[in-house]
């Protein structure tokens, strides 16, 4: 493989186990530069399991993450943000009595390597603020920037939650069921969004909505049990005889 093609995540052999139950089991997977790279599967298929251990909330019992080329295993959430691993999460994050500003402020404070007690002097910070305001602009939240985070729609959260991993410049992101919640017209909001996105960084997507999915997936891979059962394009894991009795069904 060149360089050119190095993938930017890549994860070999990855294996977690809670007592008897497999949750990641000999798992490997790829991140190439400019793709959206879904991972699909039924309930308990593991696929929050292995988001966290990309993330590095869950240490993997074995296996190894590499990112940008370097092994990250044994490093933590914090130390995988600041190398440009952005995240959003299947259930919300957000500081909920903070304003919209504030928690996109936060996630620019995480980008500069900085910590929660510095969060009221970078109130100050015009190159902060500044970022914050950019991320909230992009995703359409701008006139809401002193709105309290609580009074927001659901769909306006998830909004907030992309801001937040925006303000982190990621090199890649990590995105759990971001349609989760949404009507049609803020899937289709998102879907377009997220279209765009790839062109700054690959993104690696855990989603349900197989709408989303086929119209944005570069690649898909399909979880069950903890196990990639295949990996493809949109056409031949529509085709996949196996996928589809595990879990796209006849209506695929």
């Amino acid at each position: 493989m060149t360089e050119a093609a190095a993938p930017v995540l890549e994860i070999r052999n990855l294996c977690k186990s809670f007592g008897a139950l497999r949750a990641t089991d000999d798992l490997s997977l790829e991140l190439r530069p400019g793709e959206i790279h879904a991972l699909i599967g039924p309930n308990g298929a593991g696929k929050s399991t292995l988001i966290a251990q990309i993330a590095g909330a869950l240490k993997p019992d074995s296996g190894t993450i590499r990112f940008l080329g370097r092994d990250v295993t044994g490093l933590g959430v914090v130390a995988r943000a600041r190398l440009g691993l952005g995240r959003t999460f299947q259930i919300s994050a957000l500081a909920m009595e903070h304003t919209v500003l504030q928690n996109a402020v936060l996630g620019a404070i995480g980008a500069g390597g900085g910590a929660y007690r510095f969060f009221v002097p970078a109130l100050g910070m015009p190159a902060l603020v500044a970022r914050a305001r950019e991320a909230l602009e992009r995703v359409g939240l701008e006139d809401l920037a002193a709105m309290r985070t609580a009074e927001l729609s659901h769909g306006q959260r998830r909004q907030l939650e992309m801001a937040v991993a925006l303000t982190l410049k990621p090199r890649a992101f990590l995105l759990d069921e971001p349609m989760a919640g949404l009507g049609a017209d803020g899937s289709r909001k998102l879907t377009e969004f997220l279209d765009g996105l790839r062109r700054e960084a690959p993104i690696l997507l855990v989603e349900h909505d197989m709408d989303a999915v086929f119209a944005l997936a570069d690649r898909i891979s399909v979880l069950v049990y903890g196990r990639i059962i295949a990996t493809g394009s949109v056409d031949e894991i529509r085709a996949h005889p196996e996928v589809r009795r595990a879990y796209l069904g006849d209506g695929a």
